[in-house]
């Protein structure tokens, strides 16, 4: 018998739901009231449109220097750690502070930072610095993946389970994409993606990557639509019809190139293939159709891939969407050396892209319907190792959009140490808001429903809320 699509996506939803909701057991009373809940149909949009922007920072970006103690007691103490001395001319892998006056933000009179704290972003990010001024921009602290809240004293005695394979790059790449390390199936922007399908006339177009293959948008129906800097890509033998020069040759790759075989991996290389080659002309004319006059620059491969998006956005009407994921990246963020200099560069291509594509969305009318937000492998060690810094843990992250709650900051500012028990050595942070609360906020402002929370957040449950406030749309769980 035929199960319609949208049964079907619901039905799978509430057996995987009940599957991760009975894993959580008791963990928290907030499972538990999800437990209770019956079965939810997809989100239902209104006919509004809405996206979510992922930005990923390849190689762990050092937070650090990414946002900075600015008062002249954490700033001594940042200087101190960094090998400036505690001079606030700087020195080692610590920014001058004179450098960061222009950048520093402030923070609201209704709120009280760890010790006091005033941060600054880096001084090559002035645009998200003018941003967050507006109230567009928030800075979220202390984010990283956890599995159920975590001492530093269940740290160091294992009585909680913590991520596995911390501080590994693929590892901690796919745990912040998907909550599990390197092989996971599905991430946390696909789980978004299998539950948007069904509100969009063209549900293939519901996940986006214009980065390369990653786990963040796969779901268990979504399949990411893959783009470039350049729009859709096309497969150059396919474009005339000819193979050397023989229309026979072309049809047999075509062929070849859009049928799988009985292994998996084969089977979902092939459908990605199809996909571009059926529908790249189709995205290509929608994108060719639109006018987005913002200027992304030239050189920044970061921006260039947000026009891609800003373009298909644009293109939404044509595209058959109302909701829709993409995902976007930049690398050379593992400085273990020559962070100074090469760092800054970094942040400066970050900032005049992330401010290029909110310029975007404000032309097209589409500010408070789009959010974008960072993520990274993971933070850095606050402790210099001469020239550059070390895998971390817990970092931090911003979100930007019309509809986000800017101007304040969110997650609990952690003490400039090396010492303290809000780090677990070397200055490598433990988290204090986990990747799971983040996703969940962003879910819900997205439309995902509190009892559909658990496919997108699969730890959700064990900690208290599932929205972090930094959504306008959304009121703080109490």
């Amino acid at each position: 018998m035929y199960i319609g699509k949208d049964i079907e996506l619901s039905r799978r939803a509430f057996l995987r739901r009940s599957g991760q909701l009975a894993a959580m057991g008791g963990a928290s009373s907030y499972a538990l009231g999800l437990a209770g809940i019956g079965e939810a149909a997809a989100f239902s949009t209104g006919g509004d449109y809405k996206a979510l922007v992922c930005v990923f920072l390849y190689g762990g970006n050092d937070h650090g220097n990414t946002l900075i103690p600015f008062d002249p007691v954490n700033y001594a103490r940042y200087s101190n750690i960094r090998g400036g001395g505690g001079s606030e001319a700087g020195g080692g892998i610590a920014l001058a502070r004179d450098s960061l006056a222009s950048t520093m933000l402030m923070t609201p009179d209704d709120q009280t930072l760890t010790d006091d704290i005033t941060y600054s972003l880096a001084p090559t990010m002035p645009l998200l610095k003018a941003r967050y001024d507006e109230g567009v921009m928030a800075p979220l602290l202390n984010v990283g993946p956890l599995e159920a809240p975590l001492t530093r004293a269940q740290y160091d005695d294992r009585s909680v389970p913590r991520p596995a394979k911390l501080f590994s790059h693929n590892d901690q790449q796919s745990t912040w994409q998907s909550s599990q390390p390197e092989g996971s199936r599905t991430g946390w922007g696909g789980r978004m993606g299998d539950l948007a399908q069904s509100s969009n006339t063209n549900s293939m177009f519901t996940a986006i990557n214009a980065t390369g293959n990653a786990v963040f948008l796969s779901g268990d129906e979504a399949v990411p639509y893959q783009v470039s800097a350049n729009g859709a890509t096309l497969f150059r033998p396919l474009r005339n019809g000819r193979l050397y020069r023989s229309e026979a040759a072309a049809t047999a790759l075509e062929t070849v190139l859009r049928t799988g075989t009985g292994n998996i991996f084969a089977a979902d290389h092939a459908l990605i293939n199809d996909r571009s080659i059926q529908y790249g002309t189709f995205v290509n004319d929608a994108i060719a159709s639109t006018a987005v006059t913002t200027d992304f620059g030239d050189d920044n491969s970061l921006a260039g891939q947000l026009r891609t998006v800003a373009a298909l956005i644009a293109a939404r009407g044509s595209l058959g969407v109302t909701r829709q994921v993409f995902m976007v990246s930049i690398g050379g963020f593992d400085n273990h050396d020559g962070l100074i200099g090469q760092h800054e560069g970094r942040l400066a291509q970050v900032d005049f892209a992330l401010d290029a594509f909110y310029r975007a969305t404000i032309e097209l009318g589409v500010a408070d319907k789009v959010t974008t937000f960072t993520a990274s492998d993971f933070g850095r060690t606050l402790a210099s190792n001469g020239d550059g810094s070390d895998h971390g843990w817990g970092s931090f992250h911003f979100i930007m959009g019309g509809d986000v709650n800017g101007g304040r900051f969110y997650g609990r500012a952690p003490q400039v140490s090396v010492e303290t028990a809000d780090q677990v050595g070397r200055g490598r942070l433990l988290p204090t808001t986990s990747v799971d609360e983040y996703s969940a906020t962003l879910a819900r402002w997205f439309g995902v429903s509190d009892s559909e929370l658990p496919i997108i957040s699969p730890n959700i449950g064990r900690f208290a809320s599932p929205n972090l406030g930094f959504m306008k749309e959304l009121t703080p769980a109490t």
